[in-house]
């Protein structure tokens, strides 16, 4: 299946102001393609690349990971839930700044294996439909299937699940990514408030920052704070945003916060 939407001249995202009768909207064109997840199940990945000339080697690309029940869409509200409207405009500022935007779905568009229950360890991890789909979505990568993208130059990050599952990518997909943004979320095989982050971290794990609203009910402040120190602990650049009024959710200064730790590590 392939698809795209209406583009526009400066940018792949048109936006529409609130006003006081009409939530402000935000739609951005992507295509779909469609990559095996198992022997008999595949899953899709919708995608954008810039507007203009990909650099020499390619497009770095941004994997944006879902959160539990919220698939990455390309049009949002205002008044989506959780924040999703600031999820697209991070869309919008990585594709307006030269990065391609690839949004997998995840398993019945529900959640990422990450954290299951029957996930304990790398080793069972690496028989989920997750390891097999996210190999394949890097392996496309790599193949040029979605275009003339960098695989030297690839990004993480996600909200809530989606945090986890950009956790990870450090932790199942040694050498892949660059840096990594975690939103509302913690070490991969954490779950809420229940965290546990090991003593011993990967030896190359990417950079990584951490964006969190304090009053988060649902993957409490503290869960990620474990996780930061534990890094920090072990030389691991990284750095973390709290909102102090935020709760589980995008906030308005994620799209800024995202694209500035990506063009760090370049």
């Amino acid at each position: 299946m392939f698809f795209v939407s209406q583009g526009w001249a400066d940018s792949r995202c048109s936006e529409r102001s609130k006003t006081f009768l009409v939530p402000g909207e935000i739609t951005c064109s992507y295509r779909s393609l469609t990559l095996p997840s198992g022997a008999l199940t595949s899953r899709e990945v919708k995608y954008e690349l810039p507007l203009g000339q990909p650099p020499a080697g390619g497009w770095p690309v941004a994997i944006v990971y879902q959160g539990s029940l919220f698939p990455v869409e390309f049009s949002r509200t205002t008044s989506a839930p959780f924040g999703g409207f600031y999820e697209l405009k991070t869309i919008k500022k990585l594709l307006d700044n030269g990065y391609a935007v690839l949004a997998p779905r995840a398993p019945a568009e529900l959640a990422w294996l990450t954290n299951a229950a029957t996930v304990v360890s790398d080793n069972l991890y690496h028989t989920t439909t997750d390891y097999t789909f996210l190999t394949n979505v890097l392996q496309a990568i790599k193949d040029g299937t979605f275009g003339p993208l960098n695989p030297d130059r690839q990004y993480a990050t996600g909200i809530s699940s989606g945090g986890y599952n950009s956790s990870r990518m450090a932790v199942s997909f040694p050498g892949e990514f660059k840096a990594l943004v975690i939103h509302s979320g913690s070490y991969a095989e954490c779950l809420g408030p229940v965290c546990v982050v090991p003593l011993q971290l990967p030896d190359d794990h990417p950079p990584t920052y951490f964006i969190h609203g304090l009053v988060d009910t649902i993957v409490p402040w503290s869960t990620m704070d474990s996780y930061y120190d534990r890094l920090r602990w072990e030389g691991v650049t990284s750095d973390r945003h709290t909102n102090t009024l935020g709760g589980h959710e995008w906030f308005p200064e994620s799209a800024n916060l995202v694209l500035n730790w990506f063009e760090r590590f370049q």
